[in-house]
């Protein structure tokens, strides 16, 4: 736990509202060009989880909550619990878009994964994700952390 406060992805005092962790007079910012229906669906399926742990397991469930909001979204995912998993997968694009798998590094070969809902003011993107306080939370990480942006496909 004490690594994943280190890592900036706790926050003990984010409530579980709409967009927990957001402050509420950031501009929820989509990029890249038109959110399109399927981005949206990934993005709806994640959000209908904040607050919870839909997975059951007590960590590392960052990627196997990433993987069950593609299936239930018509997506296949990577069918592994490995983060960096979804470095590969889908299509690369260059920069945060609403709907997209944002991939993270984390301290010692570990890694982090979510879906990108906005850009903050200062140009980070929103990002919601599993095991962040060992709940699904939405919340701006720091962009210089993202390792890839990738949108799903079938």
């Amino acid at each position: 736990m004490a690594q994943m406060q280190a890592g900036g992805f706790a926050d003990a005092n984010a409530s579980v509202a709409a967009n927990p962790g957001v402050d509420p007079n950031t501009t929820l910012t989509p990029t890249g060009g038109a959110m399109g229906f399927a981005s949206s669906n990934v993005v709806a399926e994640a959000r209908r989880h904040l607050g919870g742990n839909p997975t059951g397991r007590g960590n590392l469930w960052c990627a196997r909550f990433m993987n069950m909001v593609l299936e239930h979204s018509g997506y296949r995912g990577t069918g592994s619990d490995m983060a960096k998993s979804f470095a590969s997968y889908g299509q690369r694009i260059s920069g945060p878009q609403v709907g997209a798998i944002a991939v993270m590094g984390r301290g010692r070969g570990g890694g982090h994964v979510g879906i990108i809902t906005g850009i903050d003011a200062s140009g980070n993107p929103i990002m919601i994700s599993g095991n962040n306080g060992n709940r699904v939370r939405e919340a701006p990480v720091s962009r210089g952390r993202i390792l890839a942006y990738v949108m799903p496909t079938n």
